[in-house]
């Protein structure tokens, strides 16, 4: 994506005090990283920053101590993980700002990377304080942002800092910006956006963003049953936000002036109980029972959906399209999954996905390998989507 410096633009580093946030807030479990995904996902960059004589300072957040120093939530329980997937020890340092900081990077030579502790035992981290930032942008020479995820955020190691050093962006961040930029910044047309999930009410803001921008929005999970109520349909005792219709009519109708074509599912897969694999009817979504619940889309309508998606060049992905995690109703989500991996295998579609659920399920599909790009940020991504400005990203921009 133009107008952001990367990596490539960062000159020498060779002994470079380079500040690097990076996302360090992963699972635990019994002392221990549990699911190191979000490490590896920062690695290009420190190998890279390392591999060049850079001395790598690593700035994280973990949990939520709300600016006070706590022990169960200090960067030190992560510094075994760091370690492990960077193949060589991690110094650990006991503060992020002050004499402390200063006393712990003196230490480090060439290449070295070392974890600074947790931003979030200051306040003025969230409140992205001058003076905290002030104080961070002492302890380098540049700053290098590869956490997307913590984007959003105006806090000061991700946005006040930016603009006390010189400001790049990492492997990871550049990755996802050129992505999010296919997606739907500059994206090529046809673009189809799938938006599941339970609640119209948390995805208002994405829709009403996505209609102005896509030409296919396909609309699944519990929110379709708010959409298939505002179009006249009994949906029974379904997932369903009645108060919400108004709000689904002004979207269909926002969505006409735009030219964009919203796709509801008109065979769906119903239970009288939300359980794992109970008795279940394949029914037109008129037929559908007031003891029963929507609880999948229907192979028929998925089979229209996949006709759609091999008219399109771009597909944006967010959230399922029945509940997924109970089985069968994970077999609408699997199957158009599978197509748009497909798709993109051969070609002719790029394919961008993000948000916790939809990673998910996209795993369970088994084809979060094949989609262009899955983006494992998930307010970041929601926000980007919602086409909010991420203060992160903008503090990067040339």
């Amino acid at each position: 994506m133009t107008g952001f410096r990367t990596l490539d633009d960062i000159g020498d580093v060779t002994g470079k005090r380079v500040l690097v946030r990076v996302d360090l807030n992963v699972p635990m479990s019994d002392g221990a990283v549990a699911d190191d995904t979000r490490i590896r996902a920062a690695m290009p960059t420190i190998r890279e920053l390392s591999d060049k004589g850079a001395i790598v300072l690593l700035l994280a957040h973990f949990g939520r101590p709300k600016g006070a120093k706590n022990p169960t939530q200090s960067l030190s329980l992560v510094i075994d993980g760091v370690a492990d997937v960077l193949g060589h020890s991690v110094m650990f340092i006991p503060d992020c700002i002050g004499e402390g900081a200063k006393a712990g990077v003196a230490v480090l030579a060439a290449g070295d990377v070392a974890v600074l502790e947790n931003t979030r035992f200051h306040p003025g981290e969230e409140k992205n304080d001058p003076a905290f930032a002030d104080a961070l942008a002492e302890v380098g020479d540049l700053y290098v942002d590869d956490a997307f995820s913590a984007a959003h955020r105006a806090h000061g190691s991700t946005e006040g800092i930016a603009h006390r050093l010189p400001a790049y962006a990492g492997r990871a961040m550049e990755a996802e910006l050129k992505a999010l930029d296919a997606a739907l910044g500059n994206p090529a047309h046809p673009v189809a956006a799938v938006v599941g999930g339970a609640k119209v009410s948390t995805k208002i803001d994405v829709l009403k963003n996505l209609v102005g921008q896509v030409d296919h929005l396909i609309i699944g999970g519990g929110m379709a049953n708010t959409f298939l109520a505002a179009r006249g349909v009994d949906v029974g005792k379904s997932l369903c936000e009645h108060d919400l219709v108004d709000t689904a009519n002004m979207i269909f109708d926002a969505a006409d002036k735009a030219g964009c074509t919203i796709h509801l599912p008109y065979d769906v897969v119903i239970a009288k109980e939300f359980a794992p694999n109970p008795p279940t009817r394949t029914v037109n979504v008129h037929e559908v029972a007031a003891n029963e619940m929507i609880l999948d889309v229907g192979p028929a309508a998925v089979e229209a959906l996949a006709d759609v998606l091999k008219t399109c060049r771009t597909l944006v992905w967010n959230g399922p399209l029945g509940a997924f995690e109970t089985p069968p109703f994970d077999m609408a989500t699997v199957a158009l999954a599978r197509t748009a991996a497909a798709l993109t295998r051969e070609g002719s579609l790029i394919s961008v996905a993000g948000g916790g659920d939809t990673v998910a399920a996209l795993n369970h599909a088994g084809v979060a390998d094949d989609f262009t790009f899955v983006s494992t940020a998930g307010g970041a991504f929601l926000e980007w989507m919602e086409g909010k400005p991420l203060p992160g990203v903008d503090a990067l921009k040339a």
